[in-house]
């Protein structure tokens, strides 16, 4: 079968959001970020959320509002800890190909200035470098197409994205 949406998975920082808006308008292809749609649905932004109702809760909201995605020919960007729900990951390999967002350590570290309100799905004793090498061999694994970003433009990860994509077709 013919895979539809692109899903964009990996670290929080790695760009998911923006390269998804990007490749959208480069495929002419509408954009859902399901971090904005759980935001939407609570009235609340991602880290209020998981300060109230704590990560575990939070996981199986994230994994509610994947399931509930069908859509065909969207650019889907996903929240970092989307990884974790195999149930998600298979609704979304149905019809859309995976593809990470690879980014070295040191450079996920340099964007991700406000760690503490972000709203990253993680443990309050847990660092960002036990998050990464937790994350990374999952990103690795359920990946159908994996792309380098470190040194990258956005303007040259949208376009390996598009061509791969197209070429997978």
């Amino acid at each position: 079968m013919k895979k539809t949406n692109i899903v964009l998975i990996g670290m929080p920082g790695a760009g998911k959001s923006t390269v998804g808006v990007l490749l959208a308008k480069a495929m002419k292809m509408p954009f859902i970020d399901t971090d904005l749609l759980i935001q939407q649905k609570h009235n609340k932004y991602l880290q209020e959320i998981i300060n109230e109702i704590g990560v575990e809760k939070f996981l199986s909201i994230e994994e509610k509002i994947a399931l509930e995605l069908n859509v065909k020919n969207h650019v889907i960007a996903t929240g970092g800890s989307m990884i974790y729900s195999n149930s998600a990951l298979n609704h979304f390999k149905k019809d859309s190909m995976l593809v990470y967002l690879q980014l070295r350590y040191d450079e996920i570290e340099r964007r991700i200035a406000n760690i503490s309100s972000r709203g990253i799905a993680m443990d309050k004793d847990q660092t960002l470098i036990a998050l990464y090498s937790e994350r990374v061999p999952l990103y690795e694994k359920h990946a159908d197409i994996t792309v380098n970003c470190s040194g990258k433009d956005i303007e040259a990860i949208v376009t390996e994205i598009k061509n791969r994509f197209r070429g997978e077709e």
